[in-house]
């Protein structure tokens, strides 16, 4: 059982082991402790280290966190009571988690409500007293019980320790000491660290793909792809470290925020989608080359990557993200791969002519353009004998929002880019990404209708005339977005219906892929020419509210504030692949 360990130290940031063995802190000789990743080291002549796990044995029956499974309760709805709303869910540790968990809080209410049909005055008299800090304590008692009992027992021997279902809900402590090798005594004093609580990793809920093709029925897991013609491409905005801050994200728990603890979830996310290519961004250039890439080739993904230029950009260049396209190696082989930098297309564009102009498109994005060779044959076509070329574009656009000619003048950049490769050979494409565009958005429009009319309202965002001095605003790409399937699928089947509804019915694109406290909507698109490729299933959408109950995302289950798209895809028989 896969479970999560924070280290608690005083005026130390909490550090989380999930699924492999959780880091060790040393204590330096200046009484400060390390909180970066240990390596084992390597003995000193004379002395080695000596490491002990111990688990607390004693009574751990704590009222606990609704919201945040780490911290214990020190405040309980007294609604959640009246309404006989399971016990558990009554518990918050601060009055800013009731407070920040309210909406979703309030349905479990509204639940109850349906069969007890009463106390909804009250109820909101409560919330009003609770926000008006008038007696908040009293209408919330605490609910925490003190631990008792200081009965260890050893449970592990080595640096490192991975906890095991027997140890959730209790303490553990961790011992070093120097050891003389020649008298095998101890030198100087025994460090000790106790841990907070184990609890066990919070578990996603399942997604499954869903086939659009009509051929198809029923929901299919990610074990049951169709067949070995069809391939699977995955898109996710895995939110990069660098801006994964307690400042944005406060209501994520600490712990489940931290770098150690959020690698490890979105690593086994990404493994489980079971993905031939994966297309990832915000992936910071430290991570791709210390865990990214050698984790995925271990799971037999061969890794490319694109870094963001760093005209703008002024911190630590290792935690510069970009964006990063891995490969299934016994489903494909590298072909081809051109970097797009977007900063250097504005140089060379008519638009650059003007400095003023040229500031206003450096942004430091870019893209990634894969060209792949497929190693299997549709079961449609059959041509063991045609090589078939598959192209893969990821990318990650300019994120302002006041911005929008900027975006536009990237994604047409990015689509003519394209148009190259299409006139030089017939491939079917795909253009993945995060593009800071909601549907219905120009950005949106160019992609998925190859136009932006001359009337859109992001046109008269153009202070600089970036946009007019750009030739017509169209591209000749045939491209559908692989969810809108959704929407165009005939059929009445109860995962269809559901997923329909968390569409948009007029641009038939998900109600959201990106879902902060701040803001709920679609930048994340898989598009596809659709003369060349069908779409065979997508991974179903998540409900907001599902997502909503520890306020938005990211969150102990799910570790950006993005979600992951998924697409499988089939060529068509024209194409032979």
């Amino acid at each position: 059982m896969l479970t999560v360990l924070r280290i608690h130290l005083p005026s130390e940031v909490p550090i989380v082991g999930c699924e492999i063995a959780p880091y060790v802190l040393l204590r330096r000789p200046d009484g400060s402790v390390s909180i970066d990743e240990v390596p084992e080291p390597a003995p000193l002549i004379g002395y080695c280290m000596k490491y002990k796990w111990y688990r607390n044995q004693g009574d751990q029956k704590v009222a606990i966190c609704s919201v945040h499974p780490t911290e214990q309760a020190t405040l309980q709805c007294l609604v959640c009571l009246k309404e006989k709303v399971p016990i558990t869910k009554s518990y918050h540790c601060t009055p800013r988690c009731l407070s920040d968990a309210w909406q979703h809080h309030r349905s479990l209410h509204d639940r109850a409500k349906k069969t007890a049909k009463e106390n909804g005055a009250e109820e909101e008299e409560l919330f009003g007293r609770f926000n008006s800090n008038n007696g908040s304590i009293s209408m919330y008692p605490t609910a925490v019980a003190e631990k008792t009992g200081e009965a260890w027992s050893e449970v592990g021997f080595s640096r490192t320790y991975t906890p095991t279902s027997d140890d959730i809900n209790h303490v553990l402590k961790f011992e070093c000491v120097a050891i003389d090798v020649e008298t095998r005594k101890h030198v100087g004093n025994v460090n000790a660290i106790l841990t907070a609580r184990v609890i066990p990793a919070p578990s996603p809920t399942p997604r499954h793909m869903i086939p659009v093709n009509v051929a198809l029925s029923g929901q299919l897991n990610l074990d049951g792809r169709i067949a070995s013609g069809t391939f699977s491409v995955l898109s996710y905005n895995i939110l990069s470290d660098a801006y994964a801050t307690n400042e944005v994200y406060s209501y994520c728990p600490t712990w489940a925020l931290s770098w150690p603890y959020r690698r490890q979830n979105l690593l086994r996310e990404i493994i489980g989608y079971q993905a031939d290519i994966v297309c990832l961004q915000e992936v910071q250039s430290d991570h791709f080359e210390e865990f990214f890439a050698p984790e995925l080739d271990k799971h037999g993904y061969q890794a490319l990557y694109k870094k963001k230029t760093s005209e703008v950009y002024s911190g630590n260049p290792n935690t510069l993200d970009g964006c990063a396209t891995f490969f299934r190696r016994d489903r494909f082989s590298h072909v081809k791969k051109y970097e797009v930098e977007f900063n250097k297309a504005a140089q060379s564009s008519s638009a650059g002519q003007k400095k003023v102009a040229l500031s206003r498109l450096i942004k430091d994005n870019i893209a990634l353009i894969v060209v792949l060779e497929a190693k299997f044959t549709s079961r449609v076509s059959g041509n063991p004998g045609k090589r078939q070329l598959i192209c893969v574009a990821n990318t990650h656009v300019n994120v302002h929002h006041e911005h929008k000619d900027v975006k536009l003048w990237q994604v047409h950049t990015l689509l003519k880019g394209l148009e190259k490769i299409a006139v030089s050979a017939d491939i079917p494409m795909l253009v993945c990404g995060d593009f800071n565009s909601v549907p219905g958005s120009a950005p949106h429009a160019l992609l998925a209708n190859g136009k932006v009319g001359t009337l859109h309202p992001d046109l008269a965002v153009d202070p600089l005339g970036i946009l007019r001095s750009t030739n017509n605003l169209t591209h000749q790409l045939p491209l559908v977005s692989a969810y809108s399937s959704f929407a165009r699928m005939a059929g009445v089947t109860p995962g269809l219906e559901q997923q329909r509804r968390r569409m948009d019915a007029l641009t038939l694109e998900p109600l959201f892929t990106n879902c902060s406290r701040d803001f709920v909507g679609t930048v994340d698109y898989i598009f596809y020419t659709a003369d060349s490729l069908f779409v065979e299933s997508v991974l179903e959408l998540l409900d907001e509210e599902n997502l909503r109950k520890h306020t938005a995302i990211p969150s102990p289950e799910w570790s950006s504030d993005h979600i992951a798209l998924l697409a499988e895809f089939r060529c068509k028989p024209r194409i032979r692949c």
